[in-house]
């Protein structure tokens, strides 16, 4: 990704910058030598060179970013993605309504970048039975907050004509710094901590579970590849129950935490067991390795 002037660096404007994946993707794309243009919400701080605020709900203020960063690259996290959320409407609001208007707002002022990479989620995928999900299975929502993506891909698709999009549909993932409402910290810290007791729900549940850094690798390479008009999985594959990660946990601390399921946290819904195809992830930059899960849980447990 480098310039074809050499005294301008690459300039990639990225929503949700900071979020728990968009810090880890900001610091590889300034290792690459890219300024990356952080958008936040809100009037709260003043704007920099580097950082601007962005309401993406609104058409103007979207727009007005993209006339003034004119970006050569977009990766577009910002969305509402707590399932848990209180108002539905946020969900079409922003995660639809906001990614259409940063698409529009590229047609407003002619700008094309050399690549547009939005997020979407493997949540898409719904209740889809299977322990290889591909990109070709069909979408089946069941909560807004799923609904909102699959609806945003639905949008996105009539844009593939005139802009060059990538959608990612991320699986699970997890690493330091997300937040403990996630499974994962949420064992981290009962660990790290030596509590007697964690109340958790299912935990024959199985769970395609990547590493965020290995995530940001997967968006910063696929930004780099010939791949657009199309949509990829970032996953690994290898699914792990949360029975085993409690387990690994306790060999890797030396510390033995009783287990309590609390009936609130188990859904009928649950799917039992929910793992991507990493096929055409592998096919598309075979360069980006996974990290094996056991060597994130031994990361996170270490912070």
């Amino acid at each position: 990704m480098t310039s074809s002037h050499a005294n301008q660096p690459v300039r990639t404007l990225v929503t949700g910058a900071s979020g728990f994946t968009g810090r880890y993707l900001v610091n590889n794309l300034h290792e690459r030598g890219h300024t990356a243009i952080e958008t936040f919400a809100g009037r709260s701080e003043p704007e920099t060179p580097t950082r601007v605020a962005l309401d993406i709900t609104s058409p103007e203020n979207c727009r007005r970013v993209i006339e003034t960063v004119r970006p050569d690259y977009i990766v577009h996290l910002a969305a509402i993605s707590f399932v848990g959320h209180d108002d539905p409407l946020d969900f079409y609001r922003i995660n639809v309504i906001g990614t259409l208007n940063l698409l529009e707002a590229c047609a407003a002022t002619g700008h094309t970048p050399r690549k547009v990479l939005i997020a979407s989620s493997a949540n898409v995928y719904g209740n889809a039975t299977s322990d290889a999900i591909d990109e070709s299975f069909p979408l089946a929502p069941v909560n807004h907050y799923a609904a909102s993506k699959a609806a945003m891909e639905a949008m996105v698709h009539t844009w593939f004509d005139r802009l060059p999009i990538l959608i990612v549909r991320p699986f699970n993932y997890t690493g330091r710094g997300q937040a403990s409402n996630f499974l994962v910290p949420k064992i981290v810290e009962h660990f790290a901590r030596r509590a007697p007791a964690i109340e958790l729900g299912n935990i024959d549940v199985a769970r395609d579970f990547s590493d965020v850094r290995y995530v940001a690798s997967a968006y910063e390479a696929l930004l780099d590849s010939d791949a657009a008009a199309q949509t990829v999985n970032v996953c690994t594959g290898t699914p792990y129950t949360l029975r085993e990660i409690l387990s690994a946990a306790s060999d890797l601390t030396g510390h033995e935490l009783q287990v309590r399921v609390n009936p609130a946290f188990v859904r009928q819904t649950d799917v039992k067991v929910l793992a991507g195809s990493p096929a055409k992830l592998r096919s598309l930059v075979p360069e980006v390795q996974a990290i094996p899960f056991m060597d994130t849980l031994r990361w996170m447990l270490e912070a």
